[in-house]
């Protein structure tokens, strides 16, 4: 007999998806309202926001809002009106793209219409079944799924642990001699959820002793590292020995799209092979002309990334300093670990929201494991030390809180599963 397709979903909603009915439009597809920036409102109450991506600032700067303004206004949001191969694109297309490839020194770059599957389909286009992929178990979600569209061999070495990558590269070396394939080592230049950058140069280095190609996703580090904000490439000295770049534009350049960026030869293939691109609607006008505007201001204004990491350190640097956990965090990207089930959590998360007005991203199982808490923050440009103070003063209060076992008596009092 078979069975209903939905059965299982109506079944089982998943590890995330179980919390829904106590989650949704609160904890997660929370409902922000007023100006994108540090100070909004959610649920009718002002809050200090760490959960921007906005790195640099650049959302609401005079000159990005103005250029979004003028291209919405001269092209509409449609134009160009289908996939760039078929029906079109233009000189604004082509310029971003020389532009991007100048800023992180490759010879080449293509535009992306999204991120994600951008680098899904990036994945797909560079092997085929016969080419082994060894990736960072800790990869971002667009990787994995990438990487499970490879119907060949990979390997997943443990974390930044240089030894696994050895390990695995000897296993993917020893599988493509008998495939008669090649190598694909990715990694990430900073991973979003601890704030680590990939051993860039470390993997680098391996090229000297294993023939494999490098694909680094550089979504954090682009416009945050490096001298001229070119990534963790060029802050580990080692931006030439990545063989395809790749970055969105929803991080430091405050929009929607990305690119990749390689020797041309590469690129040009990526052009005819990446069916993400091949067959869907081109990058808007408005995104294209936008993100002119955000790189010139990227490249022309260091003071911006400066002040940015001045926020870094105050921010990290006061957490330290009260003995709270961050990690071995090198990069933006700030999280603070604290030991707790997921009902605290709720109940900690609630309690930061509506007594402390400070709203962030919480981590939880299955994203890292049982009994740990992972509360992440971005710190931005448009943050001042004035925000940081605040949250500082609200961390070592909501922590006593979980150590005492405060949230623990006010989550038994709830419908919700302790053994969670």
């Amino acid at each position: 007999m078979v069975k209903d397709l939905f059965e299982r979903i109506q079944n089982n909603k998943g590890p995330l998806g179980k919390w829904a009915s106590q989650a949704e439009g609160y904890f997660v597809f929370p409902k922000l309202e007023g100006e994108l920036g540090p100070r909004m409102q959610f649920g009718g109450k002002d809050i200090l926001n760490w959960s921007l991506n906005d790195y640099l600032g650049l959302a609401n700067h005079p000159e990005v809002r103005q250029a979004d303004i003028d291209a919405a206004t001269q092209f509409g949001a449609a134009y160009p009106m289908g996939a760039r191969m078929m029906s079109g694109h233009t000189k604004y297309h082509e310029q971003l793209e020389n532009e991007l490839a100048e800023f992180v020194m490759k010879p080449a770059a293509y535009l992306l219409n999204f991120g994600y599957q951008g680098m899904v389909s990036t994945i797909d286009a560079l092997v085929t079944k016969n080419d082994i992929i060894v990736y960072d178990v800790d990869s971002h979600a667009c990787i994995i799924d990438g990487v499970r569209l490879h119907m060949g061999k990979r390997f997943t070495y443990k974390h930044n642990d240089l030894e696994s990558m050895e390990k695995n590269l000897q296993r993917a070396t020893k599988m493509a001699t008998e495939t008669g394939g090649g190598i694909l080592f990715i990694t990430e230049g900073v991973f979003g959820m601890r704030g680590q950058q990939g051993k860039l140069k470390e993997i680098v280095a391996l090229k000297e002793k294993y023939n494999f190609r490098l694909l680094v996703d550089d979504a954090h580090g682009f416009g945050t590292l490096g001298k001229t904000g070119a990534g963790a490439g060029e802050e580990q000295g080692v931006q030439d020995g990545i063989d395809v770049y790749f970055s969105t534009f929803a991080k430091s350049m405050a929009n929607i799209g990305a690119f990749i960026a390689a020797d041309k030869d590469i690129i040009d293939y990526l052009k005819y092979n990446l069916r993400s691109q091949m067959f869907a609607k081109a990058l808007p006008m408005i995104q294209t002309i936008g993100s002119l505007k955000r790189l010139e201001l990227l490249r022309n204004h260091p003071e911006l990334k400066d002040k940015l990491w001045e926020n870094v350190n105050a921010l990290q640097n006061g957490l330290r300093s009260r003995n709270f956990n961050i990690g071995d965090t090198n990069t933006c990207v700030t999280p603070v670990y604290l030991e707790g089930s997921v009902p605290e959590a709720m109940v900690m998360v609630n309690d930061l929201r509506e007594n402390y007005g400070i709203f962030l991203s919480i981590v939880i199982y299955p994203v890292i494991p049982k009994g740990i808490i992972l509360l992440r923050m971005i710190p931005t440009t448009s943050h001042t030390l004035s925000d940081i103070d605040e949250t500082l003063v609200a961390f070592e209060a909501i922590r006593e809180k979980l150590e005492n076992g405060t949230y623990k008596e006010i989550a038994s009092r709830t419908k919700v599963d302790l053994d969670a």
